[in-house]
């Protein structure tokens, strides 16, 4: 093992100043030869856990990954640092793997990244055995759980690792904290007895916002305007959904793609591509794109449709400002999602048990979009962490604007109860707006004493009013037929014991996060945009993203600071050694001229 230490790597190699999190605790339990699971927020540097043990350790560190794209890029990134790494993929020609095979012979390769299909085919198992393996790191290990969002069958085939290397620590890596997520993942990777460290899912740099859907497509269009020059993801629910929002984005103008799995494989690799490569593109997609994706400089996420379960929120949302700096999350929400969603899980073909979890993911997913607390503090209660209020989020900055609904609430309960539980939300609403609709009168739900009891509130206020008794547990929906029915927690409700809050208001999405507002002159902004030119220039010389040749923090950096060595430069975050010397050079004559 060489003398120099991790801290040393991540200063020289990388050009960060300190590690974060439990990052430097995972690494060294790794270098002393033990397996760990290792939990961490999207953009907390998992990579790091396992690159730094790799350049320390004699032999080659094997990086399980489950997509080629996210392989090329971590290559690309890590040749950029001066590491050695190949991946290998059936995208590659016969030629271009057998190069890299014949490197890895030569001792010639830190890294070797491959997808699990690879990993577990006999012939390279063979090839493996004659290797000096260092480290097995299993990214995206939650691909491993039939709980997860992202189920690979494949990654559980990775438990021969065990038995075929049992002197080789393994490294399971994830952003995902479902409790039962985790225990398959200490169960089919045979990491039983591995040390588990878990850092905070806390993302401090998003700001967290969700907003009910009243005309949603003017609703997108309105943040984007405010957004033009900044790069961000737009989730939508459907293929068709993602398609008409994308071409309604581009005949107003915007520079937006879409994503999803109908596409052609060429047109989705370019359309990736495209996204990668630009710092304003719109990406446009079902939650087919996303796994693994590294672009550093994704400034909001944007979920045109209420995602269908936390997890998945929590993952998606994660994609953004994942270098750091300030990054929005954005979701739009409604009764007709929730419904939809719930029929999605009904009419899936898993077991009931799956879909109940499923279930109440997706409740917990309503409960952060309507919550009467802070956004984040909701979040992270719903995986499992505790939080104080952030003070930041959209909730904490409208305070103002709860009401008591404790009598609105009792008049919703009643007429549940008096029409038998057996209805849905129209039909109620009706009831209590005094609607003689057919349905009503067929019913004879106008002779009923609740009738016109809330009369004075509109269709839209009550239909927000019983999502939030939904969203607070104190009302339940069959979705096999939509009823409303009441359940343990309405009784203190009805009896006048339990005060019951709502939001008078939509919440307000109150901030706006632009990369370019903080640049205070007019020598600035053309400074900082000859800062970008080049870097642009540089990552079409060396076909990589812009973020692997310097992250939108660097560049920053190098515009406040303005180093005039590379004494000086060498002190800018991102910069180590290697990239000094490659670029350093442009950079000073950049700044001065």
């Amino acid at each position: 093992m060489s003398k120099l230490t991790p801290l040393d790597i991540l200063n020289q190699v990388y050009g960060y100043p300190c590690f974060v999190g439990q990052q430097e605790a995972v690494i060294n339990h790794v270098l002393a030869g033990n397996n760990a699971l290792a939990l961490m927020p999207t953009g907390g540097g998992k990579s790091l856990c396992y690159q730094i043990p790799a350049l320390l350790l004699d032999g080659v560190t094997i990086v399980v990954s489950p997509l080629i794209a996210l392989m090329q890029d971590q290559v690309a990134t890590l040749l950029e640092y001066g590491i050695s790494a190949v991946y290998l993929s059936s995208a590659l020609s016969p030629e271009e793997n057998q190069l890299s095979l014949s490197k890895i012979r030569n001792e010639q390769v830190k890294l070797i990244y491959l997808t699990p299909e690879r990993l577990t085919n006999d012939w390279f198992i063979n090839f493996l055995q004659n290797l000096k393996i260092s480290l097995f790191a299993i990214d995206e290990a939650h691909c491993v759980s039939h709980w997860g969002h992202d189920f690979r069958p494949e990654y559980q085939r990775l438990n021969s690792l065990a038995k075929l290397f049992p002197k080789v620590p393994r490294l399971a890596l994830t952003a995902t904290a479902d409790y039962y997520t985790k225990i398959d993942i200490l169960h089919f990777l045979q990491l039983k007895e591995a040390a588990i460290f878990a850092t905070s899912f806390n993302r401090v740099n998003l700001y967290y916002a969700a907003q009910e859907k009243n005309n949603g497509k003017k609703q997108l269009l309105d943040y984007v305007h405010k957004h033009k020059s900044d790069s961000g993801i737009i989730y939508c629910n459907s293929r068709k959904k993602v398609d008409d929002v994308a071409a309604f984005l581009q005949s107003n103008g915007i520079n937006a793609i879409n994503y999803h799995a109908g596409l052609d494989n060429v047109v989705r690799a370019d359309h990736q591509n495209q996204f990668l490569q630009s710092s304003s593109t719109l990406m446009v997609a079902t939650v087919a794109f996303g796994l693994g994706i590294d672009k550093p400089d994704v400034r909001y996420v944007y979920h045109f449709d209420m995602p269908r379960s936390i997890d998945s929120f929590y993952q998606e949302s994660g994609r953004a400002g994942r270098d750091g700096m300030a990054a929005n999350s954005i979701v739009n929400y409604g009764f007709k999602e929730i419904y939809e969603l719930s029929q999605m899980i009904l009419e899936s073909e898993v077991s009931d048990l799956k879909k109940r979890y499923e279930l109440d993911k997706l409740k917990k997913m309503i409960a952060y979009c309507d919550s009467l607390q802070c956004r984040r503090q909701s979040l992270l209660h719903a995986l499992g962490e505790q939080s104080e209020s952030c003070g930041h989020c959209d909730v904490c900055l409208n305070q103002q604007n709860l009401i008591d609904g404790s009598v609105l609430a009792q008049k919703i309960l009643s007429a549940i109860y008096r029409m038998q539980q057996k209805f849905a939300i129209t039909q109620v609403i009706d009831v209590l707006r005094g609607k003689a609709s057919i349905a009503v009168q067929v019913w004879e739900h106008h002779r009923l004493s609740t009738f016109g009891i809330a009369s004075e509130h509109s269709e839209k206020d009550l239909r927000r009013s019983i999502r939030q008794l939904y969203s607070q547990n104190l009302i339940d929906i069959d979705f096999t037929n939509g009823a409303l029915k009441l359940n343990a927690n309405s009784l203190p409700v009805l009896r006048g014991i339990q005060t019951v809050w709502f939001k008078k208001n939509p919440a307000k999405v109150t901030e706006n996060i632009n990369s370019q507002q903080w640049l205070k002159t007019e020598l600035e902004e053309r400074i900082y945009q000859n800062l970008l030119n080049w870097r642009h220039s540089m990552a079409i010389r060396h076909k990589v993203s812009h973020h692997a040749i310097l992250s939108d923090r660097s560049l920053r950096e190098i515009l406040n600071n303005r180093p005039q060595t590379l004494a000086d430069l060498n002190q800018i975050y991102g910069i180590g050694q290697v990239k000094l010397e490659r670029m350093g050079g442009d950079i000073l004559s950049l700044l001065q001229n």
